[in-house]
């Protein structure tokens, strides 16, 4: 596209997963569209092009999946126990993994429409697969999945970007790349458009409403030390390096509401020395999330934290922030023989930080920055805290073989660490995404300051806030921005009717 047009009816910011499912929904009622995308094409997808591709749908079975993945086979459906994920699950985890702070209406849309989301996406050209070897694995022949979280996009985060770019290009929607949208043209009456750097030239696209879905403020290492706090600023960003909060800045400059928790951020085990920014060639192997089967050591060589307090989905997104607070910023993951059929797939990317010994105490010194003396210790003092044989090993549940005795207990999945070769992997913080952002409603629009809505703007995706606090289930981010962003294409195109050009 070498012009911008000067008139769309909707304009949609952003042309990640959020973004794209707002275009392909207005597009649906048949208006003008237009996508902005600030980062050049190569780099275009936001956040959703990092990620593993899993969402977190509701569904009653396996006839419910095979609606989502057809191609299931008769073999797969017979090893694979596919279990359930009610709308009573969804809420669960919702209200555990936020302590029951998330937005009880935005709650309840992305729960009850995440099934119907998720077939329209389908309907739209994204395929799904079951996650075998992130949420499932083999015990006495039969796969489990666990964590509510059973499917993936093929592909990937990637592929789900593919896909949705397809669609869109497929309803005629025009997608702008290194468009950045800088500020809203708005007035007494609402937004009516949006101020864009396109190509290094400043111009204005009237509108009659626009759909801000441009993530958010992750990238942004001054924001994150403002609001996140000292020391974010030296955090990993694990996504893509456009997420700056330009969307959520544009929204409170026409007097949008800042809500939700704005300190909290999704943060996960990254390799120690990852790049600052998102790596496409890398994706997601940076992460490391199966300290569940291991111990994690920091500088003093200490543990520091309950590494089976539940399945990773449930406290992967939050141990990021502790172990940013430890003394330089990083651990070491340290698993034995017994454990490593059970790390997952990243773990064996070949970029990653990792050591290997045959004994205890070559691999103590061998980690770099680690007291190993102390370290040596610490790891006697947790095997002789193991418990015996009598409680069965399962990696499908919480286990209950829960360490005796010490001052920092691992509460499930504790076996001793003794059987070589032994391996530890240097993680520090990667920051996913950030919890603080706009104030919506159940119609995605966006409410201001004195509680009332903008005429004309809708928000979706990470840059909306008030869904989670503290914590995050696993696959949720994805389904919230499709299920936001489907309701903000829509309502955009019922604001658009009855406004003037």
């Amino acid at each position: 596209m070498h012009n911008l047009p000067e008139y769309s009816d909707v304009v949609v910011v952003g042309a990640g997963n959020a973004a794209l499912c707002a275009a392909l929904s207005a597009a649906e009622h048949g208006v003008s569209v237009l996508v902005l995308e600030r980062a050049p094409e190569a780099e275009s997808g936001g956040n959703t092009r990092f990620t593993a591709g899993g969402i977190k749908c509701v569904y009653d079975g396996v006839e419910d999946l095979k609606m989502l993945m057809p191609h299931l086979t008769p073999d797969e459906i017979a090893i694979t126990d596919f279990g359930t994920h009610p709308e009573a699950r969804y809420y669960d985890d919702m209200g555990r993994e936020t302590q029951y702070r998330s937005d009880p209406d935005l709650t309840e849309v992305l729960v009850t429409r995440s099934r119907d989301t998720i077939r329209w996406m389908r309907s739209k050209g994204v395929r799904f697969l079951p996650m075998y070897g992130r949420q499932a694995f083999k015990v006495d022949g039969r796969f489990k999945f666990w964590g509510g979280l059973t499917i993936e996009s093929v592909g990937g985060g990637p592929g789900l970007v593919e896909a949705l770019t397809q669609a869109v290009r497929k309803a005629g929607i025009p997608i702008a790349y290194q468009a950045r949208a800088i500020a809203l043209a708005a007035d007494d009456d609402g937004v009516k458009g949006v101020r864009v750097k396109y190509l290094g030239r400043t111009v204005h696209v009237r509108a009659k409403s626009v759909v801000l879905a441009a993530g958010g403020f992750e990238a942004n290492a001054e924001w994150r030390t403002r609001y996140l706090g000292p020391g974010w600023e030296l955090a990993k960003v694990r996504g893509t390096r456009f997420n700056s909060g330009d969307g959520i800045r544009m929204a409170l400059e026409v007097g949008a509401m800042p809500t939700g928790n704005w300190s909290g951020c999704h943060s996960v085990g990254w390799d120690r020395n990852a790049t600052e920014f998102g790596n496409l060639a890398v994706g997601d192997n940076y992460q490391k999330h199966s300290y569940p089967f291991g111990i994690m050591l920091n500088a003093n060589g200490e543990r520091f934290v309950d590494e089976g307090a539940d399945v990773f989905s449930y406290t992967y997104a939050k141990y990021g922030r502790v172990v940013l607070g430890q003394p330089g910023q990083f651990a070491w993951q340290v698993f034995d023989r017994k454990a490593q059929p059970f790390l997952r797939d990243e773990y064996r990317f070949k970029g990653m930080t990792k050591v290997r010994a045959d004994s205890l105490e070559d691999l103590v010194r061998k980690l770099d920055d680690v007291n190993p003396v102390r370290a040596l210790e610490t790891i006697t003092a947790f095997n002789a805290a193991t418990p015996g044989p009598e409680i069965r090993f399962d990696p499908n549940v919480k286990d209950g073989r829960k360490t005796i005795g010490l001052a920092i207990p691992k509460s499930n999945w504790a076996n001793p660490i003794d059987e070589p070769p032994f391996e530890a992997y240097a993680v520090t913080c990667g920051i996913t995404f950030t919890f603080g952002g706009v104030k919506i409603n159940t119609k995605a629009e966006v409410i201001d300051t004195d509680d009332l809505v903008i005429p004309g703007l809708y928000a979706a995706g990470e840059m909306v806030g008030g869904l989670y606090y503290f914590g995050y289930p696993s696959g949720s981010g994805l389904m919230s921005g499709a299920v936001f962003g489907r309701i903000a294409g829509g309502s955009a195109v019922r604001c658009a009717a009855g406004r003037s050009s």
